[in-house]
């Protein structure tokens, strides 16, 4: 597709406001998408099980883009016309970073900070392509066009760049029974084969972007990795597309009152399987192409945008702990001892250091492609490498200070139900100043987000969604060394020791 391809980008050729609804976005997940549980294919993901809760969670996001009471702070018209969530447009100004911010907090307020991979997320990357679309080269006009698909529906993307952890120690092209890459092509567009981890709430999104990490595109080389050379997006319902799902903490739910976070917010993730899996020409952002597939993931804006994005989901999710441990403490008794307390000063500490970040990204932003701004790259990676480590710090800080008192409940909501053991339970079970119902609602509330298994996967979410430790820490030492600062931090400790030497001050 050439780079002056446009359909349905231009506003005067789409209507104003084609974003999705709840109900809208709901029907287009009945695709015939294929998706595996519990040995079974899936039917319509949003009446089974395993998804449908989650399914309706982000219906109401959707549905949040068209209520008068939140639709101006959730969405804009962008420079081609579509009516838009904020961060599905490019932004070209402080104000409109702080505007996204704006609208990535209201949405994730929504579901206090539980779901990642709202649709928002992986608009840090599509809103890119609008400006950013000559990247790519010959396949630009596919970026402009899926752009303009993306920001007119609001679309729920999701992305796989993670090889799976088998043979990393060799050479990609060595492992290509089981890596993605190119089977064969034709007039239509490319066959490829292989697998992506981790899909992350993939069977309740639309479209998937597929390429490779950092890490995998900085040792890939010309000649021999060019047919895993690839960037390309393909349709949930593709032929020869499976995802091969983990268990589902929603299903293994048995009542809101027993796993309120899990029954509703829990973003299944998936291994995705194509199998000889067909991606038309127009979905093609890059092929055999080892310096772009390289170069996106750093030119593209991505990292910078994603990780405000990130940071303000955090910021909502640490607001929500702080207020878990302030009213677990108070149900207990414990509110006014000075080591509770202290630790309730920590997390919201964690809190404002995380949210004073995000505003730095969108105070002080530096230019990208297209006459765009995005949050500066180093201030980026800083959030990124301090924000996930700061959720072990919290559920430390919960075992210590609410100690076994989160085990202290009822087995499910019949024994508050039963007539015979209702008193024993009243009498035996309240808190400071609660009722046991309520004690019990809110210590089973505090025991999904820290300590159930939808909890354990949170914390293994919120440490490696970012990618690995060591890489975190490498990206700020790269890119200090890249721009200019290390040199600078050099200079300052270059500058003290000219000031002496062995006859004493050299100056005063």
């Amino acid at each position: 597709m050439t780079d002056d391809a446009r359909p349905g980008v231009r506003g005067e050729e789409s209507p104003a406001d084609s974003m999705l609804t709840g109900d809208t976005y709901l029907a287009s997940l009945d695709d015939g998408r294929e998706v595996w549980y519990d040995g079974e294919r899936v039917g319509n993901v949003t009446k089974h099980p395993a998804f449908a809760n989650a399914a309706r969670t982000v219906a109401r996001l959707y549905d949040a883009l068209h209520a008068p009471e939140s639709a101006e702070t959730l969405t804009t018209v962008d420079r081609f016309g579509n009516r838009t969530h904020r961060f599905f447009a490019p932004s070209y100004s402080s104000d409109d970073l702080r505007a996204s911010r704006g609208a990535i907090a209201l949405w994730q307020r929504m579901t206090y900070g539980w779901m990642g991979r709202t649709p928002d997320y992986k608009a840090a990357f599509m809103a890119q392509l609008a400006e950013g679309h000559t990247f790519y080269g010959d396949y630009g006009g596919n970026a402009l066009e899926w752009y303009g698909r993306s920001a007119s529906q609001v679309l729920f993307m999701n992305h796989v760049l993670i090889d799976p952890p088998i043979d990393r120690s060799r050479p990609r092209i060595e492992v290509r029974d089981v890596f993605v890459s190119v089977d064969r092509e034709d007039d239509n567009g490319i066959y490829v084969s292989g697998a992506k981890m981790v899909a992350t709430g993939s069977a309740l999104t639309h479209a998937t972007f597929v390429a490779v990490n950092s890490g995998v595109a900085a040792r890939m080389e010309p000649g021999r990795d060019d047919d895993m050379a690839l960037v390309f997006i393909t349709e949930m319902d593709a032929p020869g597309l499976k995802l091969i799902c983990r268990p589902s903490y929603e299903a293994a739910a048995r009542h809101p009152f027993e796993a309120p976070l899990a029954s509703r917010f829990d973003e299944n993730d998936a291994v995705i399987v194509f199998d000889s899996t067909f991606v038309p020409w127009e979905n093609v952002l890059a092929y055999r192409d080892v310096e772009t597939t390289r170069g996106f993931y750093a030119s593209s804006g991505f990292f910078n945008r994603y990780n405000l994005q990130a940071a303000t989901r955090l910021s909502v999710k640490l607001e929500f702990a702080a207020g878990l441990l302030l009213r677990g403490t108070e149900a207990a008794g414990t509110a006014e001892f000075r080591a509770v307390q202290a630790a309730i000063g920590e997390i919201i500490a964690m809190r404002e250091l995380v949210w004073a970040l995000t505003t730095a990204m969108v105070a002080d932003p530096e230019p990208s492609i297209g006459g765009t701004v995005v949050p500066r790259l180093q201030v980026a990676a800083t959030s990124r490498l301090h924000s996930t480590n700061m959720w072990d710090q919290v559920r430390a800080l919960f075992e210590s200070y609410l100690a076994g008192a989160p085990i202290y409940t009822v087995s499910s909501p019949n024994d508050l139900k039963n007539d015979e053991l209702r008193p024993t339970i009243d009498r035996y079970f309240r808190g400071t100043g609660l009722e046991a119902e309520e004690r019990i609602k809110l210590f089973k509330l505090i025991w999904d987000a820290l300590y159930s298994e939808f909890a354990g996967r949170h914390a293994l979410y919120e440490r490696n969604f970012a990618g690995n430790q060591d890489q975190q820490r490498l990206d700020v030492l790269r890119w200090a060394e890249t721009r200019g600062d290390a040199d600078r931090f050099r200079r300052l400790v270059d500058d003290c020791m000219a000031d002496y030497d062995l006859d004493g001050w050299v100056t005063r």
